[in-house]
């Protein structure tokens, strides 16, 4: 299985007019991913909110969100991240949130019936800054085959994953 989890840091609070439509666009999204072939799992609170958690305290004074989620492959991930209902907020990104400078996303395979923690997933985005896509942590661009292929060389995504935005 695959865990995925990317960051970003707000531009205004969640509740200010600039981020009504990106708060609009949650729970339709999600509901997309949740359906989506090859998902299994999105990290939320009992009340289903992912934006009430906090995460990478020492990146900011908050203000960073946190999207977390296992899917059965990179393939499987990349049709959802780049198909017709999460490419219209990808797009919009940039006036939701501010252009990160370091890795603000990783990829990683774990154990079938293993959730990502937070922590886990802070340390695979710290692994990402300081060595590039490994096999501990790498990218939609940048992966690796599952452990269990037998395979460990670097493989680049196919163009037409390449986010169009």
């Amino acid at each position: 299985m695959l865990a995925q989890v990317n960051i970003g840091r707000l531009l205004a609070p969640l509740d200010a007019p600039r981020m009504a439509d990106f708060v609009a666009a949650l729970d339709p999204v999600n509901a997309v991913a949740d359906a989506a072939p090859g998902f299994i799992w999105r990290l939320q609170t009992e009340d289903g909110n992912a934006t009430a958690l906090r995460v990478f305290e020492d990146d900011a004074e908050g203000g960073i969100l946190i999207n977390m989620s296992v899917w059965e492959s990179v393939e499987t991930l990349a049709a959802f991240v780049y198909g017709r209902a999460h490419i219209p907020v990808l797009r919009r990104r940039r006036e939701w949130f501010e252009r990160m400078k370091e890795a603000y996303t990783a990829l990683w395979w774990i154990p079938r019936g293993h959730i990502p923690a937070i922590r886990e997933a802070e340390a695979r985005v710290r692994h990402l800054r300081a060595h590039g896509a490994t096999p501990h942590a790498f990218t939609l661009r940048e992966h690796f085959s599952p452990p269990d292929s037998g395979q460990v060389e670097l493989l680049h995504s196919p163009e037409y994953w390449t986010c169009p935005v």
